[in-house]
């Protein structure tokens, strides 16, 4: 497993722009599968964007494709995630998630580690 931790959230604006950040603590990051994933109040855990160890392979959620971005680097045991034109609906805890293997995966179950979260909330 590998410990994660989330940065970046907070209270936006409808329409604004944030860049969310993921840290690792284990070397070398280029063997673990990364993804983002959402949590609302009252909703289940919803997969949002991920990314391949190599970056080639990259997938989001239809509700954040068209104005996110996921990236990685490697050397700096990072992750990022940028969603522009946020609306309030974007509003959750959004955590940073691993696995190992080169599959992509939309469930939570599919992976074994988990940062603790960051909240995002987007006034209207």
């Amino acid at each position: 497993q590998v410990t994660l931790a989330e940065s970046g959230g907070g209270l936006v604006q409808a329409g604004d722009s944030l860049r969310l950040s993921c840290s690792a603590a284990v070397r070398p990051t280029r063997e673990y599968f990364m993804a983002w994933f959402r949590q609302a109040p009252g909703k289940e855990r919803e997969f949002v964007a991920a990314i391949s160890q190599n970056s080639i392979e990259i997938h989001y959620a239809d509700f954040v494709k068209g104005r996110s971005s996921i990236t990685r680097e490697n050397t700096k045991n990072m992750m990022y995630l940028e969603i522009s034109s946020l609306k309030p609906e974007d509003t959750a805890v959004y955590y940073c998630a691993a696995k190992k293997g080169v599959t992509l995966a939309t469930a939570p179950s599919e992976y074994s580690s988990w940062g603790l979260g960051i909240q995002v909330t987007v006034s209207s």
